[in-house]
């Protein structure tokens, strides 16, 4: 019987169906998470609850979600990505049909909830790392990486649209069902389709293989133990780490405020509101394309991995913050979401920039060290969101929590000029 991974595709290589099917975990995985920054609002109104409140609901998600980064990263490298991504993709997409039952329930059974489909999406990326540190060719890595990373802004994109539309049509609840469904069945494709490794993969071609093999940087699956101590002591790694977590503000406190800004501040209605806010994420998905496009490029002729890295990372940040701060002062609807598609477009070339490092500065523990910034990533969810609510709440404006954003990210460019590597740290 034929392995149903063997299939071809379109004349793609094993590896581009692998990315592929990682950018539908990433995909799913934001529709599944922004879904509830639609419903939140109609939510609000029927449960009584406040800015504050809302804010809880929504940051309670990054609690499980930074929980299971580390776990689930050096779960990844001793079972493989497969696996690991495959069982945490039914655990997150149950945990979302369960959200109305639980909101019934009661606003801790909710908290609760949350947490454990954080703690299930937590897997997407330290998996994802684990499959392509031993399927993806160096020359490729800045483009397969943002094109899955591209599953954030499209997830959210038609998360956001389709959102607004079922919320109307049919209440809050409706998007709780229709989107775990909707991972429940990826499920099956991921297990169908997905193997750890080229060597696992019957499908795979001698020539691909071999491509494969020549430009990846291990050479065999054997892992060694992590070296902690000289990743601690690497001022490399703590640029990477701050650098995550400094990207990740801004993206999440726009995940998940956005809807609720372009209707409080902009007076759109909900539906409206949702597809103005998907906008940006559709200008994020194209960048980071693009960027990706462009500094592979760079690599490919000769540039340093580590300028590219610093090149990108910084029009990320320091772009991001100017249209941030210039939406403050946009003087109609549409200027405001044009603003915000160039913050969240400009944000998109970190991706070719932080992202990629994982894999530069530890080649073997790559989903490790993933788990590790990710958790720091996960920060601005918790903290971020939390503190954004609260910022609203006392101050009535966006202007702090804008403002909050463009320091901190502002920061992180400094330290990413300074201290950013792009060589091993051990071998």
């Amino acid at each position: 019987m034929r392995n149903p991974g063997g299939l071809e595709m379109g004349g793609f290589g094993k590896r581009h169906v692998l990315v592929l099917m990682c950018f539908a975990a990433a995909f799913v995985c934001y529709i599944d998470r922004v879904n509830i920054s639609i419903a939140i609002i109609p939510m609000a109104e029927h449960f009584g609850w406040s800015q504050t409140d809302k804010g809880f609901v929504m940051s309670s998600f990054f609690i499980g979600y930074m929980l299971g980064q580390i776990p689930s990263g050096w779960l990844a490298n001793r079972v493989g990505g497969r696996w690991t991504l495959g069982a945490a993709l039914i655990l997150w997409s149950a945990f979302t049909l369960f959200t109305p039952f639980a909101a019934m329930a009661g606003f801790g059974a909710l908290i609760l909830a949350r947490i454990v489909m954080g703690m299930g999406e937590a897997a997407t990326f330290p998996a994802t790392y684990n499959l392509y540190s031993k399927w993806i060719p160096r020359a490729e890595r800045a483009r397969a990486i943002a094109f899955t990373l591209g599953g954030i802004p499209m997830g959210t994109v038609l998360g956001l649209a389709i959102s607004g539309y079922l919320v109307a049509a049919y209440g809050w609840e409706s998007v709780f069902y229709a989107f775990g469904i909707a991972g429940l069945v990826l499920a099956v494709f991921w297990y169908w389709i997905v193997r750890d490794s080229p060597a696992q993969h019957v499908g795979v071609s001698e020539a691909e293989r071999s491509e494969i093999a020549a430009n990846i940087d291990i050479k065999n699956e054997q892992r060694t133990p992590l070296p902690v101590g000289k990743l601690v002591r690497s001022t490399a790694f703590w640029a990477l780490v701050i650098n995550h977590f400094c990207s990740n503000w801004i993206l999440y406190v726009l995940l998940s405020w956005l809807p609720s800004y372009f209707r409080d501040v902009q007076h759109f209605t909900l539906a409206k509101a949702g597809l103005a806010a998907s906008a940006p994420w559709l200008s994020m998905f194209v960048m980071a394309n693009v960027s990706a496009w462009i500094a592979d490029r760079m690599v490919g002729h000769g540039a340093s991995a580590s300028l590219t890295r610093k090149i990108m990372q910084c029009i990320g940040l320091l772009g991001s913050s100017g249209f941030l701060l210039l939406t403050l002062n946009a003087s109609s609807p549409t200027e405001a979401v044009l603003l915000v598609c160039g913050a969240l477009g400009a944000l998109g070339f970190t991706w070719a920039g932080y992202a990629p490092n994982h894999l530069e500065i530890a080649p073997k523990h790559a989903d490790i060290l993933m788990g590790i910034t990710n958790t720091a990533g996960t920060i601005p969810g918790v903290i971020g969101v939390a503190v954004s609510g609260w910022l609203l709440d006392t101050t009535g404006s966006y202007v702090s929590v804008f403002v909050l954003a463009a320091g901190i990210t502002s920061v992180g460019a400094l330290i990413w000029i300074i201290f950013q590597k792009s060589t091993p740290i051990y071998d």
